[in-house]
């Protein structure tokens, strides 16, 4: 019996950013272009570089979208690892662009805000009256593809966002295809692991929304856009007061 050789893969992980405060103490939206991390995503960012450090992983390449909530995320991991690493900027992995929210009805807003992430979305669906998730997809697989084209690498780490990362897992899940599955949580800081071979359809799922500071998400209920939806509501409330 010939001898079986075992597939050679390289590893990505896929981090979201850490937390960020979308909504100021009186109630007004911050601008998601400039937002920072705040104190808990910035312990979620530290936290996760420890984890990297404490299984000696080491990054060929990082790369982020360019927003500084992901930067500061893709700074700290490194800082906690103790590498140097040049940051990239790949931009078309920006997060998944809204349009503004006083051009839809009432009606709307309530389905803007969920829709997007909620179970097989089809591609025509748009987030926050913004971009369509087949935008999405036309902007964020190519840069897959031309990733995996580059055989310099081994290990990198992507640090995005929740929509984009939703359309990597689903391309990563559907082994290639074009999906967005927005019932994949994302927790704020969380890792994934996927392994890629040589074939465009070979890919691993070894772990999604691992979160290093609370593993089980035991107190979490809800999705992103929930909690959004949520802070949007108490924020319309208060200009009616």
């Amino acid at each position: 019996m010939a001898q079986y050789e075992l597939p050679k893969r390289r590893r990505i992980f896929l981090m979201r950013h850490g937390d960020v405060t979308y909504f100021d103490d009186s109630g007004r939206a911050i601008d998601p272009e400039s937002v920072p991390l705040n104190e808990r995503g910035r312990e979620e960012a530290s936290a996760a570089g420890r984890e990297f450090a404490a299984q000696n992983v080491r990054f060929d390449r990082v790369i982020v979208s360019g927003l500084p909530r992901t930067l500061e995320t893709a700074q700290r991991v490194l800082d906690a690892t103790g590498q140097q690493v040049e940051i990239e900027v790949w931009p078309e992995w920006q997060e998944i662009r809204g349009g503004k929210l006083k051009d839809l009805t009432t009606s709307d807003i309530e389905r803007a805000f969920l829709s997007v992430f909620d179970g097989l979305v089809p591609e025509e669906t748009r987030f926050l009256g913004g971009e369509t998730i087949g935008e999405l997809l036309d902007r964020a697989l190519p840069a897959v593809a031309r990733l995996r084209e580059d055989q310099s690498w081994d290990t990198v780490l992507l640090v995005l966002h929740g929509g984009v990362n939703r359309a990597l897992l689903s391309h990563a899940i559907t082994a290639g295809g074009r999906a967005f599955f927005g019932h994949l949580s994302q927790a704020t800081g969380c890792i994934n692991a996927l392994d890629v071979g040589a074939k465009t359809s070979d890919w691993v799922v070894h772990a999604i929304n691992h979160s290093p500071p609370s593993p089980l998400h035991a107190d979490v209920r809800n999705t992103t856009m929930e909690l959004l939806y949520a802070q949007f509501v108490r924020y319309k409330a208060g200009d009616m007061n």
